[in-house]
């Protein structure tokens, strides 16, 4: 049975961010609200959360997860940025989009893309995820929540609560939050590539 937190989505209780880090920090499996739908996240090093999270969404074994990050620097950290992407990233984070990137050492092989060892970047613009990731010090190891057989997000708390409060161990509850996937920007080539149309405009690339 999962513990169910309502957290303002404008004033996170910090109460309830600490709490919900711990159950992160313990290996628990959380759904959160992002600024373009739910998404489920565990901690970045934990390769059993990570399996429980492939289970729930029946994903193979090809899936990039994506790691969701605080800021700018912290994309540093795990990505390889130039600077012409560096200006790219500096306008459109926060935003709902995901950023296709060539990893760095610090991201752990299983999250990588096995053949061109690239991992999914974001900085989503939600307070609740932002609070989530100021406490827990690094980012979480995330992906939409689609459920197997479903072409968009769920977006109703009290239905996710419903359909998965016996396989998560936290839902937190931030209110309705949309249900368009990210916008997917491939930046590992000379050119930036749109390999999904999401929430993000890419009015953008005409500028580029």
């Amino acid at each position: 049975m999962s513990q169910y937190f309502e957290i303002h989505p404008e004033n996170p209780q910090k109460r309830l961010i600490r709490q919900a880090v711990d159950i992160i920090n313990q290996g628990g499996v959380i759904i959160y609200p992002t600024d373009s739908s739910y998404a489920i996240g565990c901690h970045l090093g934990d390769k059993k959360a990570m399996e429980r999270i492939r289970l729930i969404r029946q994903l193979d074994k090809n899936h990039n997860f994506t790691l969701v990050c605080n800021d700018l620097s912290e994309i540093s950290k795990y990505a390889v940025v130039d600077n012409i992407n560096y200006r790219l990233l500096k306008t459109l984070t926060p935003g709902p989009y995901t950023f296709i990137l060539k990893a760095t050492r610090e991201v752990p092989k299983r999250l990588l893309n096995p053949k061109r060892k690239t991992i999914g970047l974001r900085v989503p613009e939600h307070n609740v995820t932002h609070a989530l990731l100021e406490e827990l010090g690094q980012p979480l190891m995330s992906s939409t929540l689609i459920l197997p057989g479903a072409e968009y997000p769920m977006t109703d708390p009290y239905k996710i609560r419903l359909k998965l409060e016996n396989v998560v161990d936290l839902i937190i509850d931030g209110g309705y939050c949309g249900h368009e996937p990210t916008t997917v920007v491939d930046l590992t080539s000379d050119q930036p590539q749109i390999l999904r149309q999401g929430l993000g405009s890419v009015d953008w690339l005409m500028q580029h």
